[in-house]
């Protein structure tokens, strides 16, 4: 029980010596749709579901999780975001003799855009651009104890805008503590920790990358000096969560499942979650709230278990209010997900 403790201890401290230097400001980490949760549940209860989850979904809010279901397992997700950003989520599980392992995908996309040049705003050029976003990942969790679960994932990374790119790596890892009272439950992890990425711009247009910023030469022979700088780094948004979660109710086909979760990010001060689900037989009800951001962030949703020959699935739906940032019920974040264990 003492190196379960020591790793918990790890994972607390670990943060806090990684990011020593690293103050909450806005606009310092790139790759912000690593940011947007995944699973209608999650997203039902506030996203305070570090401590909460025990399926599939567990690839994405605390690896250690993915480990408490006995049965393989599928997941999709879909977001509709902001401005007419979509965001699509998959994975798919396996249970060996050494401990879970996960497949997981994820993409954002959106429509294609106008081009705009800086001197002429009265109509756009005729050419079209758009953006996206992608990660892959392999997810490895296993239950030591019928009380204590870690997990890890390693992760590519990959964001396009128009015709630029950039590609990178980063790790998650996790655990999750049960202390037996009230299914009382302790999680921690760490999202997105990874090194710096930056763009590689041939500012120049003759073939070559940051080409010896700074030996003051005309490398390229066309009369100028250095045209090609190096380009400006910028941090992944690396996130740390401790949360608690625990049964308020549990009997009679009923169960109330309350949580609360910290989050510390790179580029924002620390935000906090609570959530509630309440299950009544197959059908389940959820709320949640989130403090701390600039615009105030409410969900609720639903969700329904259905027993099926092939397989047990959880369809689950919810919405979220994020105050002046929503335009009206339809234009907010909506969130469908299919959860199937088998």
């Amino acid at each position: 029980m003492k190196k379960y403790i020591g790793i918990l201890l790890i994972l607390a401290l670990l943060p806090g010596l990684l990011s020593a230097e690293i103050f909450a400001k806005a606009g310092t980490a790139g790759l912000q749709f690593l940011k947007i949760g995944i699973d209608a549940r999650a997203i039902g209860m506030g996203e305070a579901y570090t401590a909460v989850t025990d399926d599939i979904s567990s690839v994405y809010w605390n690896p250690a999780g993915l480990s408490l279901k006995s049965q393989d397992q599928i997941l999709f997700s879909h977001t509709e975001w902001l401005a007419n950003i979509r965001y699509e989520y998959i994975a798919a599980s396996k249970v060996t003799d050494f401990g879970s392992f996960a497949f997981k995908g994820a993409l954002l996309h959106m429509n294609w855009m106008d081009v705009w040049e800086e001197d002429n705003l009265i109509e756009p050029t005729g050419e079209k651009f758009t953006n996206s976003d992608l990660a892959l990942g392999l997810t490895y969790s296993n239950a030591f104890t019928d009380k204590f679960s870690f997990g890890f994932s390693a992760n590519y990374l990959r964001e396009s805008l128009d015709e630029y790119s950039v590609n990178g790596f980063s790790a998650d890892l996790g655990s999750l503590y049960n202390t037996g009272w009230k299914n009382v439950t302790i999680g921690m992890a760490m999202r997105n920790f990874g090194p710096n990425l930056k763009y590689e711009l041939d500012n120049d247009g003759d073939g070559d990358l940051d080409e010896d910023p700074f030996d003051l030469l005309d490398n390229d022979g066309d009369g100028l000096i250095d045209e090609d700088k190096e380009e400006v780094g910028f941090k992944i948004p690396l996130t740390f969560s401790l949360g608690i979660s625990g049964d308020l109710l549990r009997e009679n086909g009923q169960s109330l499942i309350a949580s609360a979760q910290i989050d510390n990010c790179v580029d924002r001060k620390e935000t906090y979650n609570v959530g509630l689900e309440y299950a009544l037989s197959t059908f389940k009800l959820r709320t949640g709230y989130q403090f701390g951001y600039d615009a105030a962030s409410f969900s609720s949703g639903f969700g329904f278990t259905i027993p099926a020959s092939f397989a047990i699935i959880n369809l689950d739906y919810s919405y979220t209010y994020m105050g002046d940032l929503t335009e009206s019920a339809f234009k907010t974040p909506h969130r469908i997900s299919i959860k199937m264990m088998y």
